[in-house]
């Protein structure tokens, strides 16, 4: 697989879960921003990044206790982007749930 934060791997485990949240939370909004532009490729690849990001997030320790939170949000952001959105999140949905982590991971700062 291509990896797209090749910058990141090495570090990802120094941000908060917060400050994880918060980027997976931009990618996220870039997907959902280029598929209402109708390009659909621009829009994969940020779908892509945001995948990568969770994984790093899946596999730092600290997370450990919020695992069940991250997998099920990877679960429903999968649905939403690139199936049949069976869970029936909206961009606003979306929206809503990240923006609490933007907001705590500027704060800590």
């Amino acid at each position: 697989m291509n990896i797209f934060h090749k910058d990141l791997v090495g570090r990802w485990n120094q941000f908060s879960i917060f400050e994880q949240m918060a980027n997976i939370g931009a990618e996220v909004g870039r997907a959902i921003n280029w598929r209402n532009k109708k390009n659909n490729e621009m829009s994969k690849n940020a779908f892509y990044r945001a995948l990568e990001l969770i994984d790093f997030t899946v596999d730092d320790n600290k997370n450990i206790n919020s695992l069940k939170e991250i997998l099920i949000m990877r679960e429903l952001l999968v649905d939403y982007l690139m199936g049949d959105n069976i869970y029936h999140s909206t961009d606003k949905s979306w929206e809503k749930y990240f923006y609490p982590f933007n907001f705590a991971a500027r704060k800590s700062h």
